[in-house]
């Protein structure tokens, strides 16, 4: 059995980990954490998922508790999970992160940390969407600049940041695909008389209503026609299930960042 951490155990997505976990015959969870001060810190995971007891107490302290695990799944925000992170790699410890909302300089130190132990970083676990991730991509390099291309996402109104990392992740794989580099081709909003829409530009616009999981849509846009690959999320656990698949596969790993495209084999 692979023993899991979950890193952010409160939180809508450790609460599915947590839930799902339950399912797997080759993943077992021994220990959960979240910051301190949390009013979860105390309660047993499994009851605040919504599920029987599974005596596993959630703890504010996790060099107190990582020699346990084989891998931690975080979930959580950009300083907690580097925090995580730093931790993970004193201990050597696997790591799966879905966590969004990263600066450029955490980024930098995550890429560096993960030299340290091997590390899935994804801000989108699903297996549709990472296939969407090498579909957009062959298609932008077909249609290259004569078509205009648009990302749009929504999510629900409870989300932090914008653009989801996702769809920031879209617009990476579509700039690099027409040879493009993302600071300078993206535009995040349009408002007032901008003049024409600029050759090589990529759009990038954020919703946020209600309790939409995650919808994400690519728009090729030509004259004369208009192709739209669209990916709408129904539940957390399509991302759930992909976390889980990432760390059944990044133990055996050795150190590096990998995403979701090394997990599924898609490279």
């Amino acid at each position: 059995m692979i023993k899991v951490i979950i890193a952010g155990t409160a939180g809508r997505m450790g609460a599915r980990l947590v839930a799902l976990m339950e399912e797997s015959a080759a993943l077992t969870l021994v220990a959960a954490v979240e910051k301190k001060g949390h009013v979860a810190v105390g309660e047993d995971a499994g009851e605040l998922a919504g599920c029987s007891s599974n005596l596993v107490i959630i703890g504010d302290d996790l060099p107190a508790c990582i020699d346990r695990g084989d891998v931690i799944i975080d979930f959580s925000f950009p300083q907690a999970t580097l925090e995580h992170m730093r931790v993970a790699a004193t201990h050597h410890k696997a790591m799966v992160i879905g966590t969004t909302g990263f600066s450029a300089s955490e980024l930098d130190e995550l890429r560096s940390l993960a030299k340290q132990l091997p590390c899935v970083f994804s801000p989108n676990m699903s297996v549709g969407v990472n296939l969407l991730f090498k579909v957009i991509a062959e298609m932008a390099k077909t249609l290259s600049e004569d078509y205009d291309i648009e990302v749009i996402e929504a999510h629900h109104r409870m989300k932090k940041d914008a653009p989801s990392g996702t769809a920031l992740k879209m617009a990476e794989v579509l700039a690099k695909a027409i040879g493009k580099d993302l600071t300078q081709a993206a535009v995040y909003t349009r408002k007032g008389m901008i003049g024409e829409r600029k050759r090589g530009e990529i759009g990038i616009q954020s919703i946020r209503a209600g309790d939409i999981v995650g919808d994400h849509t690519v728009i090729f846009g030509g004259m004369g026609e208009r192709l739209e690959l669209t990916h709408r999320a129904q539940s957390r656990d399509t991302f759930v299930r992909g976390a889980l698949r990432a760390a059944r596969w990044v133990v055996k790993q050795p150190p590096g960042l990998y995403d979701m495209l090394d997990v599924l084999g898609l490279r």
